[in-house]
């Protein structure tokens, strides 16, 4: 079965960046199985028989400044970096991540926690953030958007014009993901998606045929999955 129209990448840079991403996690053993009985669990409470982990990215130097590149290739191409003053880290994957693409582009960081902290000066925003400054949030990927939300409420209550988002992964198979960027006026821009890793796992016979093709049903029916029975 083919991956879904608005899954495929526009522009060649961009389906090269994809490719390229996604056999780095592949490389790295950012992506993760669990076909049986004890499958992966989301924060929304929804099951997987994957699980894609970026935070394993910054360890690894050779896959972290090339997925930085196309990090800033994407953002000079789809938003512009002219119309980004400020980037900010979503509290606690997406920060290491903002710092990446901030040093690259040479602009200023935030970052932004889940909750005000409960003491001092009882901050959400670390940094230095302007009234009217447009702000790039960053974050290592998304499921269906849920966690944005609350990074941009906090950030918008702080003066900052929110109109982008990027993540490096994007699993692309929940339709929330996008109507919730629509609801709150954010673009979503990522990398790579399950589509793409699932092609590059099959190019590189990284796992089962089995095991491929039960990730490439969930993909095609997320909340109707089941595991197999052990």
């Amino acid at each position: 079965m083919a991956r879904p129209d608005n899954m495929v990448h526009g522009s060649e840079a961009a389906k090269a960046a994809a490719r390229e991403t996604a056999h780095y996690l592949l490389d790295i053993g950012a992506v993760n199985f669990r076909l049986d009985d004890f499958p992966f669990t989301f924060t929304s409470g929804r099951i997987s028989p994957s699980y894609i982990d970026c935070r394993r990215v910054i360890a690894f130097p050779e896959a972290r400044e090339a997925m930085t590149a196309h990090a800033v290739d994407l953002i000079d191409r789809e938003i512009g970096r002219d119309n980004i003053d400020v980037i900010a880290g979503g509290e606690t994957a997406g920060i290491p991540y903002a710092a990446f693409v901030a040093v690259a582009l040479g602009k200023p960081m935030v970052y932004v926690r889940k909750e005000p902290k409960g003491f001092g000066r009882m901050a959400q925003i670390e940094g230095a953030l302007k009234d009217g400054e447009r702000v790039l949030l960053v974050e290592d990927l998304t499921t269906d958007g849920g966690s944005k939300v609350g990074f941009v409420e906090a950030l918008r209550a702080a003066g900052g014009k929110v109109e982008h988002t990027y993540v490096v992964f994007h699993y692309g198979i929940f339709p929330e993901s996008q109507t919730t960027m629509d609801k709150i006026g954010v673009k979503l821009h990522a990398l790579a998606t399950w589509w793409d890793v699932l092609d590059a796992a099959r190019e590189q016979g990284a796992f089962t045929s089995e095991q491929l093709d039960s990730v490439e049903d969930y993909l095609h029916d997320p909340d109707g999955w089941k595991p197999k029975q052990g």
